[in-house]
């Protein structure tokens, strides 16, 4: 498939930009001083607040499926959107109630700061223990970690089963690009984006395929916090001719995105100029500020990132998710 890149001029015109065919040097980071270490997790239940309606930004009182729990039909790859969900979180959702029984305690949080998309998962007791998985995504409010496996696992799982991650990239720096910080990435991560194109340009850019572009001013629930290291930030999509112009109604669990004009290196602003690249990680809302949840991977408050336009930039090509 011809990639193309994306300049923020060409973004702002509307022009897609013939791909140079230049040498890229691939991404590298301190691999030696990342430290590898396991976290837990249980598959967390379903949950339905108190009250079981949600109320849409149009008045529409709907009851639907939310976070948690085993979800068979929308996984990595499945539309994020065209669904009769609110925040549905691809694959198995987990969480650690840990010592503390609480999903805010520190037992949790560790879980959700250390697991870094492209970590391997291992199914630790029940029907399939032994089988393997990746983590697909982060998400923030429910401090879930979601992870996603061979569709022949699914129906040898169940609500409780515990699962062990093997988590490395906290504290990833990368060492041949200066202006670009990277967030909840794996080396297994890494290692897939040089696979499939991604690098550094002679220049001093980050270039990386991407699905979508997607304007930070359209960006909702999640903004507000001081880092980027748990959680996501959602795309609103209420204003029809910005869906269609983005192409919006496409997204699916696992897409690669860039938001323009975000920067995100200590918590989630809007600045002319910036680039930040995240991966589609929970699933459409309409309720008011909410909608597709994305998870920082790369930013650069300086503009130092180059968006290629890929449709196959998705975590199921990249991960090799069967």
């Amino acid at each position: 498939m011809k990639k193309t890149i994306l300049s923020a001029p060409a973004l702002v015109a509307g022009v897609l930009l013939p791909i140079l065919g230049l040498a890229l040097e691939p991404i590298e980071f301190n691999a030696e001083e990342l430290v590898i270490q396991a976290v837990q997790g249980e598959i967390s239940p379903p949950a339905i607040r108190e009250s079981i309606y949600r109320v849409h930004a149009d008045g529409e009182v709907v009851l639907l499926p939310g976070t948690g729990s085993i979800t068979y039909n929308f996984r990595t790859g499945d539309s994020a959107v065209r669904m009769a969900g609110n925040h549905v979180e691809p694959a198995v959702s987990l969480y650690s109630l840990g010592r503390e029984g609480s999903r805010t305690g520190n037992d949790n949080r560790a879980l959700n700061a250390l697991s870094m998309i492209g970590n391997p998962v291992l199914i630790m007791n029940g029907a399939a223990a032994g089988a393997t998985g990746w983590v697909v995504g982060k998400h923030g409010g429910v401090e879930h970690v979601m992870v996603d496996f061979d569709q022949g696992i699914y129906d040898r799982l169940a609500i409780g089963d515990l699962m062990q991650i093997r988590a490395a990239g906290a504290g990833m720096r990368l060492t041949n690009i200066e202006g670009v910080r990277v967030f909840n990435t794996s080396p297994q991560l890494i290692e897939a984006l040089n696979a499939n194109g991604a690098g550094i340009t002679a220049d001093g850019k980050l270039r990386l395929g991407v699905t979508h572009t997607i304007p930070a001013k359209i960006m909702g629930s999640g903004l507000g916090r001081d880092h980027v290291f748990t959680g996501d930030y959602d795309i609103q999509m209420f204003d029809e001719a910005v869906n269609e112009r983005y192409n919006l109604h496409t997204l699916r669990f696992g897409d690669i995105v860039a938001i323009m004009d975000a920067d995100h290196s200590y918590g989630r602003i809007w600045l002319g100029g910036a680039i930040s690249i995240g991966v589609v990680s929970h699933g459409r809302s309409d309720s008011a500020g909410h909608g597709p949840g994305v998870t920082t991977l790369f930013t650069s408050r300086e503009g130092l990132i180059e968006p290629v336009i890929d449709a196959d930039a998705n975590l199921k090509n990249l991960l090799e998710i069967p």
